[in-house]
């Protein structure tokens, strides 16, 4: 079985190599697109465009399956790629509002994610169907993304962002960009029991999974 994985930049590595380990017997292609990175704060049509693009080396290579390890490109561009390529299938990833919102014992949760993320319908969707009654921060990590690409991850003040969430008497934490999985230790040790710190890789391997089929795998 062969995988594609494509982010924006270097986020879409951590998704790969959690997928090397739920899929070892898998082939994983990574493939990314540094040269504009990040896609954040970019326009919709420019985010399809980009993203186009970028994969086509995936498309080549006739991966099984492509990931979308990219929140923003998910929200954006994913029904245009379904319709551009209807043969390929096509794995995304959204932010993990829905368990995040059911597992909450203090109905306050946060979600760290790209402010296009933030502001787009797919996302003010997912809040009202999945979390209502649930109040739900969203700190600005604007500058998040182009930092950890540029490697100053130590630069993210991802323990003062969780320690002021938790402050907040939020329980749940939701890593809704990819580039972010990069500070899931960071942040997980900062939450200690306090807080619960969510990212999807582990459930894009099962989505992979239940698409393809277990034989494949």
């Amino acid at each position: 079985m062969k995988i594609g994985v494509f982010d924006s930049g270097i986020g879409g590595r951590a998704v790969a190599k959690r997928l090397s380990e739920l899929l070892p017997d898998a082939e994983i292609i990574c493939v990314d697109d540094h040269e504009h990175v990040p896609y954040g704060s970019r326009p919709e049509e420019e985010i399809i465009q980009l993203t186009d693009t970028a994969i086509h080396p995936l498309i080549d290579a006739k991966c099984d399956a492509i990931v979308i390890a990219c929140n923003t490109v998910t929200t954006v561009a994913i029904t245009h790629l379904r319709t551009e390529y209807p043969d390929m299938n096509f794995v995304g990833i959204e932010p993990m509002v829905k368990p995040a919102a059911t597992q909450t014992k203090s109905g306050v949760i946060a979600v760290l994610a790209t402010p296009v993320t933030l502001a787009s319908h797919s996302y003010k969707l997912l809040k009202e169907t999945w979390a209502e009654g649930v109040i739900v921060l969203e700190p600005d990590t604007t500058s998040w993304a182009s930092l950890i690409e540029a490697g100053k991850a130590d630069e993210v003040p991802i323990e003062e962002t969780v320690f002021q969430l938790i402050e907040q008497n939020v329980d749940i934490i939701v890593l809704a960009c990819t580039h972010y999985h990069w500070l899931k230790e960071r942040a997980v040790t900062e939450a200690g029991s306090r807080a619960l710190v969510l990212e999807p890789s582990d459930a894009i391997g099962s989505r992979i999974i239940s698409l393809l089929g277990s034989e494949s795998v």
